[in-house]
């Protein structure tokens, strides 16, 4: 019986991910021998740069889809929002296990929640959707970008660096350092991104044996909500390289969408529901919903100020 060897980013939180991967496929399949391969991808190699300016999504991904083309590993435990749109041919995503929250959250310096911060206040974040959102709600305040691992931007802020910063909750929870959070933002003011706090196992497509064992730790409900999420970015070509924004609940036998675009100075936000029994049908129509309201004007004046 082979071993399997899933691959990692070496950051602290995606080492803890994807131990807590391997215990459920250890629950799942006792007898299976796993170990750890540590793979440095773009994402972690570029730290001075904003992610929207050096390519956005698929900066945490390729080289260990690279390494799963070539059978060096035989799975890889990926954050879904940090997921493409679309995949080499040849892999796939084997299980999208059950979602820890998909909220943002706010830690600042002085545990002031975001509508204490005082006129001015400095609050860090990366992601254009957070920028975007934030401004909307707060448009006194001042953003600027914090790259970096969890700890990194944690230290920052101690620093004095900022007066606040912008991250996903479930990394905070899953390392432990829920206890740091000052407010967990809710999604009328925070929409969180395409299938924040939901994980990604992907494989190679061939290789049965695994995609049985991955069924026994796979979560549909979260997985149908990731398909609408994922269903409606890919409408817009979207990554994290644009103030896109959505979140999905499984309603009995439908599927409840809210999808955003924004404009990253917050002047602009278009928000849109929508309800379906099909995931992909239901994310495709709330795209289109927004899109005949000015969303495509809105990313591409984005892209145009990328570019520029």
């Amino acid at each position: 019986m082979r071993e399997w060897v899933v691959g990692s980013r070496r950051s602290q939180l995606a080492l803890t991910q994807t131990g807590w991967v391997i215990d459920r496929i250890r629950e799942a399949a006792p007898d299976r021998s796993l170990r750890v391969e540590k793979i440095v991808t773009k994402g972690d190699r570029i730290l001075n740069v904003t992610l929207s300016k050096v390519g956005g999504k698929g900066l945490f991904v390729k080289e260990i889809e690279e390494a799963l083309l070539s059978g060096r590993i035989d799975l890889a435990v990926h954050s879904m929002k940090d997921m493409p749109s679309e995949m080499p041919p040849g892999l796939v995503i084997g299980a999208i296990p059950v979602r820890e929250t998909p909220l943002d959250c706010l830690i600042s310096r002085n545990g002031r929640k975001l509508a204490e911060l005082p006129s001015g206040a400095l609050v860090g974040t990366s992601s254009l959707r957070r920028q975007a959102q934030v401004l909307a709600a707060r448009p006194d305040l001042r953003v600027e970008p914090v790259r970096g691992n969890l700890d990194t931007r944690l230290e920052k802020l101690n620093r004095g660096e900022f007066d606040a910063i912008l991250l996903a909750a479930a990394g905070l929870n899953r390392l432990g350092w829920s206890d740091r959070i000052t407010e967990e933002l809710p999604m009328d003011v925070m929409l969180p991104a395409v299938g924040q706090g939901a994980l990604a196992i992907q494989c190679r497509e061939d290789d049965h044996e695994l995609l049985e064992v991955l069924s026994r730790i796979h979560h549909e409900e979260t997985a149908r909500a990731v398909r609408a999420e994922r269903a409606f970015m890919g409408a817009f070509e979207g990554g994290c390289h644009l103030p896109l924004a959505a979140h999905a609940e499984v309603i009995g036998d439908r599927v409840r969408l809210t999808g955003l675009v924004g404009d990253p100075d917050g002047t602009r936000v278009l928000r849109g529901e929508m309800e379906g029994t099909d995931e992909k049908a239901t994310g495709m129509a709330l795209a289109e919903d927004l899109l005949s309201r000015g969303a495509g004007e809105l990313l591409s004046r984005v892209k145009e100020g990328m570019v520029g």
